[in-house]
């Protein structure tokens, strides 16, 4: 399922993703930091959705309460309960 996601209190414009069967299949962060929305990215394709949010759910960024990994962890949980 494809889902687009605006995130709140981070650089970062959007997030948009795919997920089929809980797994991570393609993550673009959209503005942001590049390289680090790249590696994210990598790092999270092919991952279990729940393995995504369990390790990113609540890191923030600098002294924000959220971050664009945090994020994409909300944009995940709201995914999750959209197919529920």
């Amino acid at each position: 399922m494809k889902m687009e996601f605006t995130p709140h209190g981070v650089c970062s414009r959007k997030i948009l993703l795919d997920v089929e069967n809980g797994i991570v299949q393609e993550v673009r962060f959209i503005g942001g930091c590049d390289g680090n929305a790249k590696g994210i990215s990598a790092l999270v394709k092919g991952m279990p959705a729940e393995e995504v949010i369990r390790r990113l759910d609540g890191i923030t960024c600098e002294n924000k309460k959220t971050s664009c990994p945090a994020q994409l962890a909300e944009s995940l949980k709201q995914l999750r309960e959209k197919n529920t």
